[in-house]
C-alpha cells in the first residue's frame, strides 16, 4: 500500500520486494477492497493515519499554518554519482538512501534527490546560504566544483549590506549557487 502511494509500479514493487508482479497485484487488490477504494488513483489519495503512528496522536490544529519548506526535491540521472557528489564535493550530511531517493541536510532544510531515467533542466535553482563566500568559492573549487562565475556582488542595500553570489554546476551541468551577505562594520 505504501509503495503504491508513492507511485510505485506493480513492477517496481515486485522487484524491491523479490515477488511476482501478480502476487504484488493481488495484494494491491485486497487493499483496494479492503479500504473501499475504486482504484490506485484513489489509494493515492487516501489517507488515515495507522493507530500505532505518532501522528495519530497528534492533535489537529483547525487554523491552516504552513511552516518553512521542509524538503526540496531534484531528479537526478545516476543517485549514486549524485550522492557521492552532494555528500563529499558539497559536504552536505547525508541522512539516509532509500532505493532511488537520498536525502541531505541543508541547514534543517532536507533536500531530496530521486533517480529518474530522464533529469529535469527545468528545476528550481538551488541557493545555498554561505558565511564567507571566498573561502567556500575556493574550497569547493579544490573539490572539482565546476564554477559558472567567480564570487561576484549582486546587490547592495541602503544600509550597506552586499549581497554576493557564485554559481556552479551539479553532475547534470544544471546550475547552483552559494550566496553570502557581507554587512559594513
Amino acid at each position: 500500500m505504501h509503495a503504491v502511494k508513492h507511485g510505485m509500479t506493480s513492477r517496481q514493487i515486485a522487484e524491491r520486494r523479490g515477488i511476482s508482479i501478480d502476487a504484488v497485484k493481488y495484494h494491491v487488490a485486497n487493499a483496494l477492497a479492503k479500504l473501499g477504494v475504486a482504484n490506485r488513483r484513489e489509494l493515492r489519495q487516501w489517507h488515515v493515519a495507522p493507530k500505532n503512528s505518532a501522528l495519530s496522536e497528534v492533535s489537529m490544529d483547525t487554523q491552516l499554518k504552513l511552516g518553512p519548506i521542509a524538503q526540496i526535491a531534484r531528479s537526478v540521472r545516476d543517485i549514486k554519482q549524485s550522492q557521492d557528489w552532494y555528500s563529499n564535493a558539497l559536504g552536505l550530511p547525508h541522512l539516509y538512501t532509500f532505493g532511488n531517493l537520498a536525502f541531505f541536510d541543508c541547514g534543517g532544510v532536507r533536500l531530496m534527490l530521486s533517480q529518474e531515467a530522464q533529469a529535469s533542466s527545468a528545476e528550481s535553482i538551488l541557493y545555498l546560504r554561505v558565511a564567507d563566500i571566498g573561502a567556500v568559492h575556493e574550497s569547493l573549487k579544490s573539490r572539482g566544483v565546476e564554477f559558472i562565475n567567480a564570487p561576484h556582488m549582486i546587490h547592495r542595500h541602503a544600509d550597506g549590506t552586499e549581497e554576493w553570489l557564485a554559481m556552479f554546476k551539479d553532475p547534470e551541468g544544471r546550475p547552483l549557487g552559494i550566496m553570502s551577505q557581507a554587512r559594513p562594520s
